[in-house]
């Protein structure tokens, strides 16, 4: 309002005429002064319709200026809680990965594990295998020999005889040793011996040969 009265005031200032008073009734400076007025308030008028124009429009760009930095700010707080879930989400996918791969690096290991035991384990089998069948030859050659030899009724009788063989020959076999290591004990001093005599004959040589010289 009081903008509206200093701007009425500022028109109404405009509008005076510059006449002379003597050259006007008062009838007709009172009709002026009241043209002037209506003028100017319709002036008025037509500025406060303006004004209250540029205000509704500047109070709907101020609303929707609010509207839109609401939903900028709206955004911004979706948009920060879908950072936030993202990174949660993607720490825990990391955990999880990497939780599975800790789980796949322990199964390989055990898988590893596994196999070498499955090898040795197939390394045995197999020498049982060779055992199993060397038993069975043994026990084939039991059986023939029990089928040809009256002398025995069972493959305990053999083993028996097998075993005493087994120790007869073993020690035959140690006084061999012991007669070869006397006899290269008798050897060693049969040379030791023998060395001394050619020794002894050398020097009875070299002695008969001085005292011939000695002679002549």
């Amino acid at each position: 309002d009081d903008y509206f009265r200093a701007t009425f005031e500022d028109k109404l200032l405009l509008k005076m005429p510059d006449r002379d008073s003597e050259h006007l009734t008062p009838a007709t400076r009172l009709l002026e002064k009241r043209r002037e007025m209506a003028e100017v308030e319709q002036a008025l008028v037509t500025q406060k319709e303006e004004f209250q124009m540029k205000m509704e429009t500047l109070q709907q760009r101020r609303d929707e200026l609010e509207r839109k930095e609401q939903k900028l700010k709206e955004s911004l707080l979706k948009f920060d809680k879908f950072v936030k879930e993202s990174d949660l989400k993607r720490a825990r996918a990391l955990k999880k990965t990497r939780g599975e791969q800790d789980l796949c690096r322990q199964k390989d290991k055990e898988i590893e594990r596994l196999t070498q035991d499955i090898e040795e384990l197939s390394d045995v089998v197999k020498d049982q295998k060779k055992q199993i069948q060397k038993y069975v030859m043994y026990q084939k050659f039991m059986e023939h020999v029990l089928e040809v030899s009256p002398e025995f009724d069972e493959a305990g009788e053999i083993l028996t005889r097998y075993d005493a063989l087994k120790q007869t020959r073993d020690d035959l076999l140690q006084k061999e040793q012991s007669n070869q290591d006397a006899i290269e004990t008798e050897r060693v001093a049969l040379l030791k011996l023998m060395e001394e005599k050619n020794s002894d004959t050398l020097n009875y040589n070299n002695r008969l040969a001085h005292l011939q010289t000695k002679l002549e």
